[in-house]
């Protein structure tokens, strides 16, 4: 079955056509949740609800090609975790003029794999974590953040400096193991 051909089975809810497209796409959806929330059954939780929402909008959903789902499926991804967040209340927010400045060495980034980074960043708090990855990983502007999560653009780089500043000093803790 092409992608193509299970759009066509999933706007007559088909659920042959349905399946097809969540066990493509599951996965890596799944891992889109993951570094908004951390806990896995809220990610899946989470991943179903998109799923849902985006067979739900499927005569809205025009496909180009599998670049073209992909980014819709994560943009729903993405704001169902955003959604979670607001209604957990777990966004704190730092205004700009509480933010640290950032220093630029990047040393600590060569000696740590994708996996460890990940977990770092897993540690952040979630309002520095959720701009971190809207940010870094997701490629949105900062006026794009704030209008997702309602606060200034200030704010929004206020938050990624702190997370960067976090992250900075936990690769230096690492660095600092790995030399012992």
């Amino acid at each position: 079955m092409t992608e193509a051909r299970a759009i066509e089975g999933c706007r007559h809810n088909d659920r042959i056509s349905q399946k097809y497209l969540f066990d493509k796409w599951s996965e890596g959806m799944l891992m889109v949740c993951m570094r908004y929330v951390k806990h896995l059954p809220d990610a899946e939780e989470l991943m179903l609800a998109g799923f849902f929402s985006f067979f739900k909008s499927i005569d809205r959903f025009i496909y180009t090609n599998e670049a073209g789902m992909a980014a819709w499926l994560k943009k729903i991804m993405v704001n169902e975790c955003l959604m979670h967040l607001r209604k957990k209340g777990a966004l704190k927010i730092v205004e700009l003029e509480n933010a640290e400045e950032l220093s630029t060495d990047e040393s600590g980034l060569a000696k740590i794999s994708a996996g460890e980074l990940f977990k770092l960043v897993m540690t952040l708090p979630e309002g520095y974590r959720t701009v971190f990855n809207l940010y870094v990983v997701e490629g949105y502007s900062h006026k794009d953040i704030s209008a997702l999560l309602g606060i200034s653009e200030g704010t929004s780089k206020s938050q990624l400096s702190k997370a960067r500043v976090q992250l900075q000093s936990l690769l230096n803790q690492k660095e600092n193991y790995y030399e012992k």
